[in-house]
């Protein structure tokens, strides 16, 4: 597979040139936030959000090609989880998102999974908590990288499309907030 360069990354648009929702967007996915690999957090400082194995193999997603996407997600987005009694917090607003869906090449996955970059830092965690996933674009195909930074530097470029590709007005919060 090849690997990633600095020109591949400087090549890239810097927003998507799609200006309205197309198929087979949006996507809505919604499941349990599980523990992952513990890569995002710990090596990567780039915290995921992880759908459990079954609903990555659901139809829905097995369709898609393997790559990062963006969009919107909300954690717990019924209000309150089961048995809890906090009150609502930021967790539960409408956030941009990045994720990524594959193998993930540079880590040598055995099973695709979704993981989801929820661009906003969280008080606490919320493994076991419902998510729903709102997706809306695809970015690029998944990469192999040279090293960490590589990797990295491409999750920040991510981020940053994603962040300027949701400030059009099809894609804004309140244009998609019709889909919850």
């Amino acid at each position: 597979m090849p690997t990633k360069s600095d020109a591949s990354v400087e090549a890239r648009p810097s927003i998507d040139k799609v200006d309205k929702i197309v198929a087979p967007f949006p996507i809505i996915m919604e499941a349990e936030v599980i523990h992952g690999f513990g890569r995002g957090s710990k090596e990567l400082g780039i915290p995921t959000a992880n759908y459990p194995q079954e609903y990555v193999d659901t139809a829905s997603l097995t369709t898609l090609e393997t790559g990062i996407y963006y969009g919107y997600s909300m954690v717990n987005p019924k209000g309150l989880g089961e048995g809890k009694t906090e009150p609502k917090d930021e967790s539960n607003d409408l956030l941009p998102m990045v994720m990524s869906l594959g193998w993930n090449p540079f880590y040598k996955n055995e099973k695709r999974s979704a993981e989801v970059h929820v661009i906003h830092k969280f008080k606490k965690d919320f493994y076991g908590q419902t998510m729903k996933t709102i997706v809306l674009g695809y970015i690029r195909p998944e990469r192999n990288y040279d090293s960490l930074e590589d990797l990295v530097a491409d999750i920040n470029f991510d981020i940053e499309f994603a962040k300027k590709s949701l400030q059009r007005p099809n894609y804004s919060k309140e244009a998609i907030s019709n889909l919850l």
